[in-house]
């Protein structure tokens, strides 16, 4: 059920961030999706939406960019009301209408051609841990529809529930949280 968020791209200084494009978030076509291992039974999975952010991309030079993004905490989406309920109880995170999860990166490692590793402080239940995105660029380009820049990413963590303290029922619920993050942008005008 932690997420993040997100996501996908890049850290540098500011100056460095020159040469960089402003992206916004497309919010209609992001998502964190996230799993866990339910008492050895199954894979229980879950989402998050509501993004907001930006991407400073430099696709000349992805070291030079960089990735703020915000989600609701209570846009959470498990496909079950009760235990969306539960979630957002004091046993798990406490929520409040305006909590907010957040993700700014603080480096990153090209690792390829279109691909990177990207170190960020993740922010979630009044927590901030850095985590590490193993990241891809899918495209960048002219949106066939909208006719303006776009990019899209996606990539994927592993979390650990109980770092942030999220670690009831563990560990017979599982601690460790896959999540698997795809966003697109659009270039600001």
């Amino acid at each position: 059920m932690k997420s993040f968020v997100l996501a996908a791209l890049l850290s540098a200084t500011a100056s460095m961030a020159v040469a960089a494009d402003k992206y916004t978030l497309d919010a209609s076509h992001s998502q964190v999706v996230f799993n866990y291992n339910h008492l050895g039974f199954s894979t229980t999975y879950g989402m998050f939406s509501g993004f907001e952010g930006e991407i400073m991309f430099d696709e000349e030079n992805p070291a030079n960019s960089s990735v703020n993004v915000s989600m609701p905490t209570k846009s959470m989406f498990t496909g079950w009301e009760q235990r969306d309920g539960h979630f957002m109880s004091d046993d798990f995170f406490g929520a409040a209408d305006e909590d907010m999860i957040t993700f700014t990166s603080t480096a990153i490692e090209v690792t390829g051609e279109g691909t990177a590793l990207i170190t960020g402080d993740l922010t979630m239940n009044d927590v901030t841990k850095s985590v590490v995105l193993d990241a891809k660029l899918n495209k960048a380009g002219e949106h066939p529809m909208a006719g303006k820049a776009w990019a899209g990413f996606d990539a994927t963590t592993t979390l650990t529930r109980t770092d942030f303290n999220l670690g009831k029922f563990a560990p017979f619920v599982g601690d460790e949280v896959g999540v698997a993050i795809s966003i697109e942008a659009q270039k600001a005008e």
